[in-house]
């Protein structure tokens, strides 16, 4: 079996950085990245819903959403664009796989959050009781732990099988709330500290499944702790009465801010 390219790429990387040091060889360091073949799966936190400047398709594809950040910075040989708003894992299994194959370098999601149930419990705790907010989330959380598993081998398990000798980053999902922050209106600290735990909870499942499956899980809360709605820099929206699909979702920012460093880590 050939030698991913994307190892490749991630070596010469590093070779030209040390090279710079010495003042030789960076013009070496963007070369190899025109070997990368890099498709980007999953919903709507990868397709850039939230950011803006949106290709006019139904799944809202933004060009300030993390995959596509990281293909224009690079240069990739090939970029698919799959992520669709609204997905879940059975969408990525039965539309988003078409690109990948055994020539695929780099593959990219995140993917769960719709499957648990995530607009349906932001709705409820919005609209409703705080009472009929947390059973709404304690019925998210054991769908995580009874369900959600098995969608995401399947998900996982057919990414592999397309693309055998892929990286793959599974890309985690933010806390939402900044507990004890400035907002003074909406829901309870009682109910913002329990959405922070189901997301906590998502991304544990997440990571565990993503881990068993030999790939690269990248948690995004560290780089969006201190800009979660409630804080004074918030890189997410909070509810948007004048466009609710963006609500809860990702600014520009949280693209560029949150995701972008940690997909970039994880190669």
């Amino acid at each position: 079996m050939k030698m991913s390219r994307l190892v490749a790429f991630s070596s010469s990387l590093l070779l030209g950085a040390a090279l710079a040091l010495t003042g030789a060889g960076v013009a070496n360091a963007d070369s190899s990245a025109a070997a990368v073949d890099y498709v980007a799966l999953g919903d709507s936190y990868s397709s850039g819903v939230g950011a803006g400047s949106y290709d006019g398709s139904s799944c809202k594809r933004s060009s300030r959403a993390y995959p596509a950040l990281w293909a224009a910075a690079n240069s990739p040989s090939s970029f698919d664009f799959a992520a669709c708003s609204g997905a879940r894992t059975g969408d990525v299994t039965g539309s988003q796989l078409g690109k990948l194959n055994a020539s695929t370098d780099l593959v990219s999601l995140s993917i769960g959050g719709n499957d648990a149930g995530f607009a349906d419990v932001m709705t409820t705790c919005v609209l409703q009781s705080e009472a009929t907010c947390l059973n709404r989330i304690a019925t998210a959380r054991a769908y995580v732990d009874s369900t959600l598993p098995g969608r995401l081998d399947s998900v996982y398990a057919a990414i592999r099988s397309k693309a055998p000798s892929a990286h793959v980053v599974v890309l985690g999902y933010p806390r939402f709330y900044q507990l004890g922050g400035g907002c003074l209106a909406g829901l309870s600290e009682k109910e913002r500290s329990a959405i922070n735990g189901a997301s906590d909870h998502l991304n544990t499942a997440t990571a565990k499944r993503a881990a068993d499956h030999g790939f690269t899980f990248g948690d995004v809360r560290t780089t969006f702790t201190g800009h979660e709605i409630c804080s004074s820099n918030a890189w997410l929206h909070s509810v948007n009465w004048l466009n609710i699909g963006e609500s809860y979702h990702p600014t520009a920012a949280g693209q560029s801010g949150g995701y972008l460093p940690v997909l970039r880590s994880a190669l």
